[in-house]
């Protein structure tokens, strides 16, 4: 029995340890790799990627409207009674019309068939507006490349925000867990009181909480980026990047914002095509009234046999060419409909452009405003925590020299804590406020 045991667990071992080995996969990640891996592996964008590739191949079928069309046809029929030829023979009867039965029970007839359109007015806008339904596809493509882009690194700089949060929570740790120590001592010597021990005590245990819930904020958070990334979820990432406010980004004015982003924003460019879109489509709606002009021709073999007996048969043939001409005379108002619904859709397109441009300059106003306020914050922030800093430190020492209480000590380390804690959010909003900035004007590429 134990050696059965043993054999069992050693094919439990083989068959795990590939699975454990691919879920040890580990990578470091900078903020450029995030972003760079994302565009290439993120699955919307793949998704908005094949969007364009179907908008191209209805561009070759707009196409085909132009172009010539053959087809090759064959058809084969048994007959259980030979096939019947009126006006022939005689029936009995004369009020009726005669008819008589010859031929064979095996007909077989093959067709080539061939036209070209001389004129097709439908043809030019139905390629006008497949072409114009690419160019959307290609810049929705944009415009999700930047909000993934823009996702990746709020992202990832969330991550970073919650790594230095609990960095400053173990550091608070360690600090609160050395002034219990000598709060302990101090009641031991007698030279302390109870309630400074159980205060220390009190603000160690409330740490350890909020240190557990930022761990599991961190793993969320690399799981969330591992999505937009489009990476396996088994993967383990570490982040080699750090929370830091590089130089100041120049601000732009309303102005020089709002006109970049008429230039260079993909959704609104498919706001203007959709409008042009919506031009061809009543164009189209009238061109399905006029005549369609179509070169015809045809070539047919056809044949009879008896008992399948086709190698023997003759084989006539029978070919033609021609004009075909095909005007609607009556489509149950549907034309009309149509020319009154593509009208309306532009109408519509127009309202949604002169919204969308005004939701614009209340955004650029927001997004300037916002960084302006986060960098005058983060500047202030910084001063106080380096006050903070300080004040903690000449407490500390004279703690140390029994001049001031450990009340006061307690209080310094948690403005000093609180400082930090500012600070980090200072800096993480001051660079989403970059982000935004970039989104905003249209760019995609990574803020620093």
């Amino acid at each position: 029995m134990k050696a059965r045991s043993l054999f069992y667990y050693i094919i439990l071992f083989a068959m795990t340890a590939p699975l454990a080995g691919k879920a040890q996969q580990e990578r470091d990640l900078g903020l450029q790799d995030a972003v760079q891996l994302a565009k290439q592996y993120n699955r919307t964008l793949k998704a908005n990627a094949l969007d364009i590739s179907i908008a191209t191949e209805q561009v070759r079928i707009a196409k085909s409207l132009s172009l010539p069309a053959a087809q090759l046809g064959a058809q084969y029929l048994h007959y259980f009674a030979l096939p019947t030829f009126f006006g022939l023979g005689a029936t009995g009867n004369t009020s009726k019309v005669p008819y008589d039965r010859f031929g064979g029970r095996d007909q077989f007839s093959g067709v080539i068939s061939a036209s070209y359109p001389l004129y097709n007015p439908v043809a030019a806008p139905t390629r006008r507006v497949a072409q114009l339904q690419e160019q959307v596809s290609q810049v929705m493509y944009r415009q999700s490349a930047i909000n993934v882009a823009a996702d990746v690194q709020q992202t990832y700089l969330g991550i970073l925000v919650l790594a230095e949060r609990l960095k400053l929570q173990q550091e608070s740790l360690l600090r609160n867990e050395k002034a219990l120590a000598d709060a302990r001592s101090l009641l031991a010597q007698g030279r302390g009181l109870r309630v400074d021990t159980l205060r220390a005590y009190t603000a160690v245990e409330n740490l350890k909480p909020d240190m557990l819930k930022l761990n599991y904020a961190i793993e969320t958070g690399k799981q969330q980026l591992i999505t937009l990334m489009g990476m396996d979820s088994l993967t383990q990432i570490t982040l080699t990047d750090s929370l830091v406010a590089n130089t100041p980004i120049a601000i732009p004015s309303e102005n020089e914002l709002y006109e970049q982003a008429l230039r260079q924003r993909p959704d609104l460019q498919a706001l203007l095509l959709q409008q042009q879109m919506s031009e061809q489509q009543t164009v189209l709606a009238k061109a399905a009234r006029l005549p369609v002009v179509s070169a015809v021709g045809q070539y047919q073999l056809q044949t009879q046999a008896r008992k399948f007996d086709f190698v023997n048969a003759n084989w006539p043939s029978t070919s033609f060419a021609g004009a075909q001409v095909v005007l609607p005379l009556f489509t149950g108002f549907s034309n009309q409909a149509k020319i009154r619904q593509a009208e309306y859709a532009h109408d519509q397109s127009g309202i949604r452009i002169t919204e969308a441009q005004q939701a614009l300059k209340t955004m650029v106003k927001q997004v300037i405003a916002n960084l302006k306020e986060t960098h005058d914050r983060l500047q202030t922030q910084l001063k106080v925590k380096e006050t903070a800093l300080l004040g903690y430190d000449i407490v500390q020492y004279r703690y140390a020299k029994g001049v001031t209480s450990r009340l006061d000590l307690t209080d310094a380390e948690l403005a000093l804590t609180a400082a930090q804690l500012n600070y980090l959010e200072a800096v993480f909003d001051y660079r989403s406020a970059a982000i935004e900035l970039a989104r905003t004007s249209g760019n995609e590429g990574l803020i620093k």
